[in-house]
């Protein structure tokens, strides 16, 4: 789930936005590690927490029990609303897209297709956790092997002219705004992290899975797309990386000679299918989490009584995310929430400088580096925030009022419905729900 969530179009697009702002090769390539250690210091936080609280729900379960019940909803009304469904509905159409590299069709088909998409990846899911997970891993292979093979052809490859790695990176940019930029464009490409989280109570061992998940795949993912990146940057001049909208292809077309695009395309198809898998799999879990604290409607909560699967959930995600991709209003909503997420990353992160004082707060997993790590996931996820606020105010003050609008709604909410009191300290009560699907 890490490597295949991960691992989706934007290693095939950010390149050229990383390069459009970074002056040398070696440069790009710090930019990319930087932001796979910044990355992994996420997965680590996220590892603590999960080995204290392995529920379902993930982020929304930390936020709900490190802070209040207010702040895990935000997450779970952004999740929703923008953030979770836009993702899957942005996959589906950059899948459907590439799809059209073999059969043409116009925008309606091109909608038709992204839907057809999601319709069918929420079936697999629907019908059991053991299937969605074998579709999951099967497409991860496939797709690790592919961006592999894109690495041993590019280093085989002859350096065009050029090409290569050529000049120092510059040490100056690691504090100028185009560094983070491109910072903030790589991270983008390691977006879905922390979503292994969601599933923790269908997990075998969550306590020991989760953590050695997220530490390995985050490493997994930072080594092919360092290596990706120095392969493009090997076959293609710096200026043709910054220039081309699909660096693949290019990439392609100068290693393997024409034809060499569609290749590439079916690989975007196969990454955008695996990402969009794991993401459908893994949105629901938070719902279903919100819906057993009385802040959903029960019965999204509701588990299958024969495939032990979210059914319900997994169903309302499915359709928003299809009004978004058909109308296209996930653009808008995206772009302007996506960023707001690192401001949940930062409190995560914070947390646990007082949840280690906290009593009853025993994690199986500790945090490497603490405090130093976490702090400055902190800081960097300010300068994240920062710069997004700094370079469009207006769609982020938008994307920011879209988050906070969650706020009257549970407060009204809250009027009819209490949610229940966090357990997260305590063993779970006996009353509890059982936990959706088999383990997997």
């Amino acid at each position: 789930m890490v490597v295949g969530i991960i691992v989706g179009a934007s290693i095939f697009v950010q390149p050229s936005a990383i390069a459009a702002q970074i002056a040398t090769p070696r440069g790009i390539l710090l930019v990319w590690a930087a932001a796979g250690l910044l990355t992994l210091v996420g997965s680590l936080v996220v590892a603590e927490l999960a080995s204290a609280w392995p529920r379902s729900g993930g982020v929304y379960v930390f936020l709900r029990d490190a802070y209040s019940p207010a702040v895990g909803f935000l997450w779970g009304w952004a999740m929703f609303w923008s953030m979770h469904s836009g993702i899957v509905a942005a996959i589906a159409v950059v899948f459907a897209r590439y799809v059209g590299t073999w059969i043409p069709k116009g925008e309606a088909g091109t909608r038709a297709t992204a839907v057809a998409g999601i319709v069918v990846l929420t079936a697999v899911n629907y019908v059991g956790v053991r299937q969605g997970s074998a579709v999951q891993a099967a497409l991860t292979l496939l797709k690790v092997l592919a961006v592999a093979l894109i690495v041993i052809v590019g280093f085989m490859a002859p350096v065009a002219p050029g090409a290569g790695m050529t000049g120092a990176p510059d040490a100056a940019g690691l504090s100028t705004p185009a560094f983070v930029a491109a910072l903030v464009a790589g991270l983008f490409a390691y977006g879905g992290w922390h979503m292994v989280s969601y599933a923790a109570e269908e997990t075998v061992d969550p306590v020991r899975t989760i953590p050695r998940a997220l530490l390995l795949g985050t490493i997994t993912v930072t080594v092919l797309y360092v290596g990706v990146n120095a392969a493009y940057l090997r076959v293609l001049p710096l200026a043709e990386v910054r220039t081309s909208t699909r660096v693949v292809a290019d990439f392609a077309d100068v290693v393997i000679g024409s034809g060499g695009a569609r290749l590439m395309a079916a690989l975007v198809v196969l990454s955008a299918l695996g990402a969009m898998n794991g993401v459908i799999l893994a949105g629901p879990r938070v719902y279903l989490a919100m819906a057993r604290d009385g802040l959903l409607f029960r019965w999204l909560g509701a588990v299958h009584p024969g495939y032990r699967t979210p059914h319900r959930a997994l169903v309302a995600q499915a359709v928003w995310a299809s009004v978004l991709a058909v109308t296209g209003s996930y653009r808008a909503l995206f772009t302007r929430v996506v960023y707001t997420e690192w401001i949940f990353f930062a409190l995560m992160a914070a947390s646990l400088f007082w949840l280690r004082r906290r009593p009853g707060y025993a994690p199986a997993y500790r945090t490497w580096g603490f405090p130093v790590t976490p702090a400055l996931f902190v800081a960097a996820s300010a300068v994240i925030v920062g710069t997004q606020l700094a370079a469009e105010p207006v769609d982020s003050a938008v994307g920011l009022l879209l988050v906070l609008a969650g706020l009257p709604v549970y407060l009204i909410w809250l009027r009819g419905r209490a949610p229940r009191a966090s357990t997260s300290l305590a063993a779970p009560s006996p009353a509890s729900p059982p936990a959706p699907g088999d383990p997997a």
